[in-house]
């Protein structure tokens, strides 16, 4: 079963590389289909509630337990992903990352900062949605990372509304999911099969409302009202 599964997510996967050159001439309703596509194909439900999604320029921003959780965001509202540098580097998959729109950071130089946080006001003022997990890094599911304030700078200066998103995983009997966590020394592959081969697994999707332009003065404010909850427990993370 998880190599079927796993087989199914490759060629959806393929199939949306094959599609990348088409870029914003997709309709948004199929990118937000194919996405959940994905995460079914993994072999998990998905329930997505909430809020209705503004349109136009749009900071989405998110808790990070999963890879799981990047197609996740994008059924919520096709967007840019935020990706830290590294990425870029990834054979094949950097040069696909940089081809699909994706937005890089680099977190290890902060004079670099100022001219991101420029860069993505300067997307959001486009009209175009940026997603990130201001976190920096995936945790547990029951643990969580404070989020950090230098993305929400950019929806400032952009004068955009930030849409919170909480994303959770449940098991068969409504207890938090481990299957999904993407943390400490784990590798992709083997986060990969351990999802495929996991049974009854449900991502939940709480889109949360909206905080519009001028709800909050400063970054700090902004990025605690964002915050899905308060932080519990010091489980670490998985940087990606």
């Amino acid at each position: 079963m998880a190599v079927l599964r796993l087989t199914a997510v490759g060629l959806l996967v393929l199939a949306g590389i094959a599609l990348l050159p088409l870029g914003r001439r997709i309709p948004a309703g199929a990118v937000r289909r194919w996405c959940r596509w994905i995460v079914r194909a993994a072999g998990v439900r998905v329930r997505i509630d909430g809020a209705a999604v503004p349109t136009g320029g749009l900071l989405l921003v998110a808790n990070h337990i999963s890879w799981l959780d990047v197609p996740l965001l994008a059924a919520v509202r096709p967007a840019r992903m935020l990706a830290k540098t590294e990425i870029r580097r990834w054979p094949v998959a950097g040069a696909l990352a940089a081809r699909g729109g994706v937005l890089f950071i680099d977190r290890d130089r902060l004079r670099a900062l100022p001219d991101t946080v420029a860069a993505l006001a300067g997307v959001l003022r486009g009209g175009a949605a940026v997603a990130a997990f201001p976190e920096g890094s995936t945790w547990c599911g029951r643990a969580r990372g404070h989020f950090r304030r230098a993305v929400f700078q950019a929806a400032l200066d952009a004068r955009v509304p930030v849409q919170p998103v909480r994303i959770g995983y449940r098991g068969v009997r409504g207890t938090p999911a481990t299957a999904p966590a993407f943390v400490g020394d784990d590798t992709l592959l083997a986060s990969l099969w351990r999802v495929a081969s996991a049974r009854g697994v449900v991502a939940e999707v709480e889109v949360r409302p909206p905080l519009p332009p001028g709800s909050h003065l400063d970054r700090r404010s902004l990025a605690r009202a964002a915050q899905p909850e308060a932080v519990a427990g010091h489980e670490g993370g998985h940087h990606e």
